[in-house]
């Protein structure tokens, strides 16, 4: 029997595409769905996993950007304003309004007139409705909104508009979206080898990483969407000239809900200037990022015990009482920005703008940008594919195009249907928590989902999470287990004590639905494990 993964194969040998993108995350998934939306065959193939590199591993925010107005980068800052409340109308379950809260203190980077008028400003040129745009608090607002606060200098606050979202969901729910407009798209399959013919590339010669076999991709034109890894590819083209990728590290931290119990997210500055989010998620509090320059592996990006302590410090700063330790975090993650880089600039200072290099060989490669802007970049790239190619100019479409199979309409239906998982749930302990767990990550799946965890009547966490993993083994393009800890749930970062509980029960599924030898059982579960000793460094 012919499994899905060869037919994947099969296609890309035998078809000959108008465009190859390489690379599966936020930048390429928004490529595939643009490119397909207009007609061109695209294929798109990803070395890791959808979302594995970058695109996993940001604050998951669909934010204007604020810290942009003190560049004067005022049109990234309006057309990245604009993009929130798109893409939070093409996926409301995912894509959800979240209320900053920004603190002022005495000597802060913010003083109050110049944060009133900056909010004012950021909602201007973002179009905020006239029921989101900012708000302004004194003092004593301000600690009845955020009571854990430190009072010491404080003078008052903002609140305003922003988005959170789940970076990998949204990247594999494009990716998704993609597909089903006409774009075949495989993961784990690295590109070995950029194929030429007369001065001009035709394709590439790939390798998929799960059966171990060799193919080619053949296209007219070729895109590089490979994050960190540009200017590798950009090497393998002979094409490595003028601007270079900088690379920035950012880590973030996970406590406990209940250790720092906010009400809002808040985004605040530390005594080296830089600005820090404290974001509640569902059970959990995060609490990130550095900006520091990176020259390590790209591979196996974790984070260090300074990173971790400079961002407990951070929080402890703004919330005293809290008194966070290294034992309270629960997990970390870290990514990898990859910048235009800039002479004389510090990683904090080096613009998000995303560029376009073309070499004399064709190769297109992207670089730069902001999740919250991937829409626009990928119109951006399409119109110079299209134009390459001398077709007739086509609309782009994807601001029409929701981001789910069965879409909400908006926030109020995605609370409704939320509630409606609820009700199902009620056997369970943390019913209310998982509700919006699913929902958020699955959109109207969820009901199917919760729905096939019933065994005989009765539902436990350990059917849930049987039936979470099935319906990602079947529609979500999921290899292993880190696949699904990872990109597809969160659980590794958000729910870590889920991923070490029930770690038996998902390989077991594995085991099942691949056919795995015991030996490839001890080896997934091995990667698991080496995976959690690296997000906690400092408990090996």
């Amino acid at each position: 029997m012919v499994s899905p993964r060869q037919n994947l194969i099969q296609h890309f040998k035998s078809q000959k595409f108008d465009l190859l993108v390489i690379g599966g995350g936020i930048t390429g998934a928004g490529i595939a769905l643009d490119a397909a939306s207009r007609g061109l065959w695209v294929a798109l193939v990803e070395k890791g996993d959808f979302a594995s590199g970058t695109s996993s591993k940001s604050t998951k925010l669909i934010h204007g950007g604020l810290r942009y107005l003190k560049q004067l980068e005022l049109k990234m800052v309006h057309d990245v304003g604009q993009e929130r409340a798109i893409v939070h109308g093409l996926a409301p379950h995912l894509v959800k309004p979240e209320k900053m809260f920004l603190p002022i203190y005495q000597g802060g980077t913010f003083g109050k007139f110049g944060t009133s008028l900056g909010l004012w400003l950021y909602d201007f040129l973002a179009g905020v409705k006239k029921e989101d745009r900012r708000k302004m608090l004194n003092r004593q607002q301000s600690v009845e909104e955020e009571v854990l606060l430190r009072t010491k200098g404080l003078l008052g606050a903002g609140l305003y508009a922003e988005y959170r979202t789940d970076d990998a969901r949204l990247t594999i729910e494009v990716i998704k979206t993609a597909i089903r407009n006409g774009a075949t798209c495989m993961n784990h399959v690295e590109v070995t080898d950029l194929l030429e013919e007369n001065g001009q590339l035709i394709g590439a010669t790939c390798h998929d990483l799960a059966s171990q076999e060799f193919f080619q991709i053949k296209a007219a034109t070729i895109v590089n969407a490979a994050g960190p890894w540009v200017d590798q590819l950009r090497e393998k083209a002979n094409s490595l000239t003028n601007k270079r990728l900088f690379l920035s590290k950012g880590t973030h931290i996970v406590v406990r809900r209940e250790r720092l119990p906010l009400r809002h997210a808040v985004y605040f500055d530390v005594t080296d200037g830089r600005m820090v989010f404290a974001i509640p998620r569902q059970r959990a509090t995060y609490i990130g990022t550095t900006d520091t320059p990176y020259k390590g592996s790209r591979e196996a990006v974790f984070a260090e015990i300074d990173e971790v302590k400079y961002l407990l410090d951070a929080a402890n700063a703004l919330f005293p009482s809290a008194k966070l330790t290294l034992s309270d975090v629960e997990s970390t993650w870290a990514g990898l920005r990859p910048l235009i880089y800039e002479e004389g600039k510090s990683a904090g200072e080096m613009s998000r703008k995303d560029e376009i290099f073309i070499s004399k060989s064709g190769l297109i490669s992207v670089a730069g940008g902001k999740l919250t802007g991937y829409r626009k970049m990928a119109e951006k790239l399409v119109d110079l594919v299209l134009k390459r190619q001398g077709q007739t100019p086509i609309v782009c479409m994807t601001k029409h195009i929701a981001l789910a199979e069965h879409p909400f309409a908006n926030i109020a239906e995605v609370l409704d249907f939320q509630r409606s998982i609820e009700e199902k749930l009620e056997p369970l302990e943390n019913a209310k928590v998982t509700s919006v767990y699913l929902t958020e990550n699955y959109g109207r799946i969820a009901k199917q989902i919760v729905e096939d965890a019933f065994g005989e009547g009765k539902i436990s966490d350990e059917l849930l999470i049987k039936a979470e993993l099935r319906h990602c083994l079947d529609s979500e393009f999921v290899l292993n287990p880190l696949d699904f800890f990872e990109r597809r749930t969160g659980m590794l970062y958000f729910h870590i004590e889920r991923v070490i509980q029930h770690l038996d029960i998902v390989l077991g599924v594995f085991q099942s639905h691949f056919n795995w030898s015991q030996t490839e059982m001890e080896s997934q579960r091995q990667k698991v494990q080496e995976i959690l000793k690296k997000l906690r460094p400092w408990s090996v």
